[in-house]
């Protein structure tokens, strides 16, 4: 999956995304972690549970997951305003 970095700062991405192609919640995932990452200046990266069968053996049954500084945030769905709040804190 590419790698996002609106900021092109060169610092590293604060939100990771795993999800798989195909998938609709992930598609809404994408979206809003998209919107958020660009409106505070943060990036962001998606991985696929398919490259990984440690990762797909873990999170496969919660896709989409969303981490925040290396720590699980969200599944299934991302809440924006939670998103928002764990991003300025």
């Amino acid at each position: 999956m590419p790698d996002h970095d609106p900021t092109e700062t060169g610092r590293p991405p604060r939100v990771r995304l795993l999800g798989k192609p195909g998938c609709h919640l992930c598609d809404d995932a994408r979206a809003v972690i998209a919107r958020v990452a660009a409106d505070l200046g943060v990036g962001w990266w998606e991985e696929s549970v398919l490259d990984d069968p440690a990762l797909m053996a873990e999170y496969g049954e919660q896709i989409p997951v969303t981490f925040v500084d290396g720590r699980q945030h969200d599944y299934w769905r991302v809440d924006e305003a939670r998103l928002r709040a764990a991003l300025r804190g």
